[in-house]
């Protein structure tokens, strides 16, 4: 009966999330257009931020509940669940044109911070060096970001609906429902791996990443159909970029400097994020189009990443 109890309120906590992601992401995107902040900021880092909140917060609480590895497990799992489920889905789908000069410096700098964490994680623990540069990747984000959003042309502001007061509210509803359901993730996600005898690494790069990294997915398949594909790689490379150079500093800063990575994230998870990576970047060398087979190839290393995640497991 426990298991089901667990499995109920784990359920739970992944709607309250979607939802919370939903309604955080709308509220937020409303005020932002509201003070006149031109839409290029917005998808690049408001969208991304908002998106990436349930990792974020999941991140963070499983850090200050001792464990590590479902923190970690959740930022990597994430990277990979958002370039083979999300992008690739994308691609195969919507496939579409992208511009090499906004999307070549948010992809280099997503390769960089996964190199970066590997390199300075291969003791099991990353380093403080590790997570100072990771916050310099960070900052770099943020001032290309800002850079491009200067050169890029203004664009009219359409008119926005709604009162400033209920959009208030629903952001905060939205930011409380993220909290309260990361919250019940994170608790019985650790229940769960205890009653079926799974790691918590296994849990956090699987059940725990890809509940997570389902606003991106809403928000990356609504921008490829809405041809926006541009806002659609944005968003995910933007996301990765904040859970590899934001959420894990923090983790590593909660955790006092002693933020271990597992075996499996070392041997498996960390590699996959690489290959995976570079599978999304450099095509788009030879080509200006994220192509549909670019995306079936990303989804079989996904696929492929998984396989062996589970043996490696066993």
């Amino acid at each position: 009966m426990n298991i089901f109890i667990d499995i109920l309120l784990f359920s739970i906590g992944l709607i309250l999330i979607i939802k919370g992601g939903d309604m955080f992401v709308d509220s937020a995107v409303w005020i932002a257009e509201k003070s006149g902040i031109p839409k290029v900021i917005i998808g690049a880092t408001l969208v991304s931020f908002a998106t990436t909140l349930p990792e974020i917060t999941v991140s963070v609480l499983a850090t200050l509940s001792g464990s590590n590895e479902i923190a970690v497990g959740n930022s990597v799992g994430s990277v990979n669940a958002n370039i083979g489920l999300v992008l690739s889905v994308c691609a195969i789908f919507c496939p579409f044109v992208i511009k090499r000069r906004t999307f070549f410096p948010s992809g280099f700098l997503m390769l960089l911070a996964i190199g970066t964490i590997y390199v300075f994680s291969i003791s099991g623990r990353l380093l403080p060096l590790g997570s100072v540069i990771l916050v310099l990747i960070f900052v770099s984000f943020m001032l290309v970001n800002v850079n491009q959003a200067k050169q890029a042309p203004q664009q009219e502001n359409g008119e926005v609906s709604g009162s400033i007061g209920g959009h208030l509210i629903c952001f905060i509803i939205g930011v409380a429902a993220i909290v309260i359901g990361a919250r019940l993730l994170v608790d019985r996600g650790q229940s769960l791996a205890l009653c079926f005898g799974v790691p918590e690494s296994i849990i956090g790069v699987t059940l725990v990443a890809i509940g997570t990294s389902l606003p991106e997915l809403v928000t990356s398949i609504t921008a490829a159909v809405k041809k926006q594909g541009a806002l659609s790689v944005g968003n995910i490379l933007g996301a990765n970029i904040i859970d590899t150079t934001l959420i894990i500093p923090l983790c590593s800063f909660i955790s006092g400097g002693t933020l271990t990575l597992a075996p499996q994230t070392l041997l498996v998870d960390m590699p996959a994020s690489i290959v995976l990576g570079a599978a999304c970047v450099l095509p788009t060398l030879f080509s200006r189009r994220l192509m549909r087979g670019q995306g079936f190839f990303m989804v079989a290393l996904y696929i492929a990443y998984m396989f062996f995640m589970l043996r490696f497991s066993l």
